[in-house]
This record gives C-alpha cells, sequence and structure tokens, in this order.
C-alpha cells in the first residue's frame, strides 16, 4: 500500500470499530504513516480482505502486523507452491546469454506470484515410459558381480542362487525372517523339528530344506509391512 491507501483502509476499519480512529488529528496523522509502513508490501485489496478476517474471529482492534502476518504466510504459501524456474518456452525473447535479463524476467515472475497475478508453477513429474536402455542400465546400479558371471556360479551357491532368483520375481524371501517352525535363524535354511546335533542329513543337502510354509507367510507379512 501506499501512503495515500492508508487514509481510505483506516476510514473503512474504523466502521467495523470505532476505536481504531482516535480523536486527535495529529494522532491520526502520525498512526497513518505508522500503518502505512507495516503495510508497504501489503496490496491494498488484500488489507481489506485480512481486515475482515480479523473481526470475523477476534474482537480486539486490529493492528497492522495482524495484516501484513497474514500477507506473509499467503506470500509464503505461494513461493512454496512455485518452482521459480522460467520455461524457455514461455519466454522465447530471452536470451540465454543475458544473465542480468534473466535475473530481471526471474525477478518478474516471482513477484506476479507473489501478489496472485500469475498462478504458482509446480515441479513437472518426469512422464513417459523409460527408454530400454536407460532402465538396462538403472537395473545394473549397485550390481557388483556381472549377470554371466551371476549364473556361472549358481551351481556352487544353489542357496543364493535361489534367494536371488526368488527376490528377482518380487516374491518374499523366506530367508529374510526367522522360521517360527523350527527355529531357524535369518539366512539359515529351514531343518527338521528333531535333530542330532551335528548329523542334520536335511540341511547338508545343496541348497537346503525347503522353507516351511509357515516362514513363507511371515516373510510375506514382512514384505508387506515395510
Amino acid at each position: 500500500m501506499n501512503p495515500d491507501e492508508i487514509p481510505q483502509l483506516l476510514k473503512q476499519v474504523s466502521y467495523a470499530d470505532p476505536r481504531v480512529l482516535p480523536d486527535d488529528e495529529h494522532e491520526i496523522v502520525g498512526l497513518a504513516a505508522l500503518w502505512a509502513e507495516v503495510l508497504k508490501d501489503v496490496p491494498a485489496q488484500y488489507a481489506m480482505y485480512a481486515v475482515g478476517k480479523h473481526y470475523a474471529t477476534s474482537p480486539f482492534p486490529i493492528k497492522p502486523s495482524d495484516i501484513s502476518t497474514r500477507w506473509q504466510a499467503v506470500v509464503r504459501d505461494r513461493m512454496d507452491r512455485h518452482t521459480g524456474t522460467l520455461e524457455p518456452t514461455q519466454h522465447p525473447e530471452l536470451d540465454p546469454d543475458d544473465a542480468e535479463g534473466f535475473v530481471r524476467a526471474l525477478r518478474a515472475e516471482r513477484q506476479a506470484v507473489v501478489m496472485g497475478e500469475v498462478a504458482p508453477m509446480p515441479l513437472k513429474a518426469i512422464t513417459g515410459a523409460v527408454p530400454p536402455e536407460v532402465q538396462k542400465r538403472l537395473d545394473q546400479i549397485g550390481q557388483y558381480m556381472p549377470e554371466h558371471v551371476r549364473e556361472q556360479l549358481a551351481t556352487y551357491r544353489p542357496q543364493k542362487a535361489q534367494r536371488e532368483s526368488t527376490v528377482r520375481r518380487r516374491q518374499p524371501d523366506p530367508l529374510t525372517v526367522p522360521c517360527p517352525w523350527c527355529d531357524a535363524a535369518v539366512d539359515q535354511a529351514c531343518r527338521g523339528r528333531r535333530i542330532t546335533p551335528g548329523r542334520d542329513p536335511e540341511s547338508k543337502r545343496q541348497g537346503g530344506r525347503a522353507p516351511h510354509p509357515s516362514r513363507v507367510d511371515a516373510a510375506r507379512a514382512h514384505l508387506h509391512a515395510a
């Protein structure tokens, strides 16, 4: 607001709350100067809107800080929803090599968003399918072992190969949870309920015995809960 708009605002406020305007003319001038300083960044139309919102919920006289605080909250909300970037397709007049011109345009765009002249521009999500070659590289990220080496070692590490195959099929890996039936620990194959210490033929077979059904159910529940 500019100083010339403050007297009209105070007059409008006095219709709802006569306590705002003092009786002394000199005090009114000083009050107007104070309000003008506090509300210099607030649009006049929004100031009147804030006055209505204040008296809709509060019986106390309004202060200029009540208006400016509401306006600052609006500005923060708009800028939080704005990416702050210029779309080249919407500003073909901008020269990529003109840094000062870009800064001026960016400031003008932000000011327009703050004043409500332009809607905030949210960050655009990446759309469309990922190209096959890109997806292949993404799938390989984090793999320290080439796939052909993994296949050759599968014969010598059947349990590990079985677990990796299960994960690739997006199925729950039973060995990620302890077995509630035979008490096998995490990463250990299931075993018989009755075993002789040092002699467990079933667990010594390649890959160990198949996980108990209750362990498969427990792994599935753990996966869904994660």
